[in-house]
């Protein structure tokens, strides 16, 4: 219980910007409270003057008095109604809001540790289990408690001696709430897990469909799908099961107390003691009464769902970014000097992927980062922008540590273009404008004509308003990068980052891309993370990483001539292409 309270307390702070409508909708539950208390009430009138006494007078008013009543209880049970689930439904906008927000503060390494799929899932199964328990829980909750007090105020009133007698038996059937609770809850864990991890199958295999079937893996994967399926499956059968049997459970125990009250009563009534309308106005209080809480038992259900779901959905809320401005954090200018790696080393979980790297490239220049895959280069480019920090060293633009910078200035100055080109399912227009959307359709233009996209584009059905489909796939790839090289020039950052930015490329689309990202290097302090030496040859200077440090640095004209590690990697892939060729 400790450790359930602070949880569903955060939860409920959630209700706060909807305090006013809660509070109304309070006010109705109260009412209905009561006006279920009163349908029990006139039992007792029904049954003595109407069938005993037969009374007519009563005999007309009674029956308008029982319209009346459920007419009123069912306008005031329709407004709480609308008001939980309005309060509901924003909370639900709001928590998914937060949770977004959160995500994209976080640093790179938190979705490297962390599958798509999960986090989609918080987003999605978890908020919605959430919901359940903030909105339909603490309808049922107030609701409930206040019709369990007006009916027990009827009990109580009726006979306070049997009122009594069913308090102290009452309880025994809320006791399997508690049991149940408990066990609903780790099973409301395991199936949230298990369905953030179908999610996170599911996004892989559709996304990378190319390669299942090239691969001819389509039967692997469904029986993959199946057996996670499944598991899911048996969870949920679990819960299912506890849910099941609570309810009968609890009717069974009730059952008892019940039939004590009818031989007490019917006892009383016998005897004389008791006329037939007090007894049944005290039994039908009774069984109403029975319902709230047999109703607690299924709200409690869907609370400890919620909770579970909670506990999920605060463990991404609660994660701190790796990299964060410092406090004293200060706006640096463009870059005008230099940039400098002096000692750095970066380490990931433990393993030392740079060490000891330190060069220094001016303003303007154009340096090349060769060597082979897996040798750290991403990496070390990756350290520019903060993706993540240095382990050891520091990294320096015209002499200021690049920790001391404000993330947002620094990384205002980097434009970026990679392999594995990032588009997004909008217009032409809206991608190549991402980093300012209010910039004026000449500039597109100018940027996409810079980057000979601006053919392409014209041609596509809508031009520049045309959506090209999750991830660019209505383009072709060199398409894609030349929209991407079309993004960085309209950015017009000083500091350019190229990795590996044509080595997916076939040769005609590696030559039209080319041509663009001359165009975009112009003027720019330029990093080129290349993979065919051939297109570095040009570069001012080119750096050799391998063994995770820099092995040597000079022209290519200077390298080959070293007959070092960048010749045996240029005769290497020469030779490589010349067995391509053959082939």
């Amino acid at each position: 219980m400790a450790r359930i309270m602070p949880v569903y307390s955060r939860l409920i702070t959630f209700l706060r910007p909807y305090r006013f409508r809660l509070i109304i909708a309070m006010m109705f539950m109260i009412a209905v409270g009561v006006l279920k208390g009163g349908q029990a009430w006139l039992v007792k009138p029904v049954l003595d003057r109407i069938f005993i006494e037969k009374d007519l007078v009563m005999l007309w008013l009674l029956p308008l008095a029982v319209v009346g009543l459920f007419i009123v209880k069912g306008i005031l049970d329709y407004h709480q109604a609308y008001l939980m689930g309005y309060i509901g439904q924003n909370i639900i906008c709001d928590l998914r809001t937060k949770i977004y927000r959160h995500l994209q503060t976080l640093s790179l390494s938190f979705f490297s540790r962390n599958p798509t799929g999960v986090l989609i899932s918080r987003i999605t199964n978890d908020v919605a289990a959430i919901q359940g328990a903030v909105s339909n829980a603490v309808t049922g909750l107030l609701k409930d408690f206040f019709t369990v007090l007006a009916l027990a105020g009827v009990v109580v009133y009726r006979d306070w001696k049997l009122a009594l007698i069913s308090f102290i038996l009452f309880p025994l059937a809320v006791v399997p709430i508690v049991k149940f609770g408990r066990r609903l809850r780790k099973l409301s864990a395991a199936n949230q897990a298990a369905m953030g991890s179908l999610t996170s199958f599911l996004g892989e295999t559709i996304a990378g469909q190319r390669v299942v079937k090239v691969f001819g893996r389509e039967g692997y994967e469904s029986e993959r799908f199946h057996g996670q399926n499944k598991g899911l499956l048996r969870i949920v059968l679990k819960v299912c099961r506890v849910r099941a049997m609570s309810s009968p459970v609890m009717e069974v125990l009730g059952s008892f107390a019940m039939a004590g009250i009818l031989y007490y009563g019917g006892l009383a009534v016998i005897q004389g003691t008791k006329t037939p309308g007090d007894f049944f106005s005290f039994l039908a209080a009774m069984l109403m009464l029975y319902q709230p809480v047999k109703r607690l038992n299924k709200v409690n259900n869907v609370i400890q769902a919620g909770l579970a779901a909670a506990e999920r959905v605060f463990l991404v809320l609660d994660s701190k970014p790796d990299i964060e401005d410092m406090a004293d954090a200060v706006d640096i200018k463009p870059m005008s000097s230099c940039l400098e790696f002096r000692k750095v080393t970066f380490r990931y979980q433990e393993e030392a992927v740079l060490k000891d790297v330190s060069f220094k490239i001016a303003a303007g220049q154009r340096v090349a980062l060769v060597g082979l895959s897996g040798g750290g280069k991403t990496t070390l480019v990756s350290l520019i922008p903060r993706f993540y920090d240095v382990s050891e060293g520091a990294i320096l633009i015209d002499g200021v540590d690049i920790r001391q910078a404000k993330l947002a200035c620094l990384r205002s100055q980097i434009s970026m273009v990679t392999q594995q080109v990032i588009l997004f399912n909008d217009t032409v227009r809206a991608n190549i404008a991402y980093g300012d959307l209010e910039k004026s359709m000449e500039e597109i233009m100018e940027a996409a004509k810079a980057a000979y996209a601006h053919g392409f584009i014209t041609s596509l059905p809508e031009g520049y308003d045309t959506v090209i489909g999750e991830s660019g796939l209505r383009l072709s790839g060199g398409e894609r990068q030349r929209l991407a090289i079309a993004r960085a020039l309209l950015k017009d950052a000083p500091l350019l980052i190229l990795d590996e930015a044509t080595s997916s490329l076939d040769m005609e689309s590696e030559s039209e891309v080319q041509r663009a990202l001359e165009n975009l290097m112009k003027g720019r302090t330029t990093l080129v993370v290349a993979h065919r030496l051939s297109t570095v040859r040009n570069a001012d200077r080119i750096l050799v990483l391998a063994q995770a440090r820099i092995l040597e640095e000079g022209t290519h004209k200077s390298l080959m001539a070293a007959n070092n590690e960048y010749r045996r990697l240029y005769q290497m892939q020469f030779a490589e292409e010349e067995r391509e060729i053959g082939r």
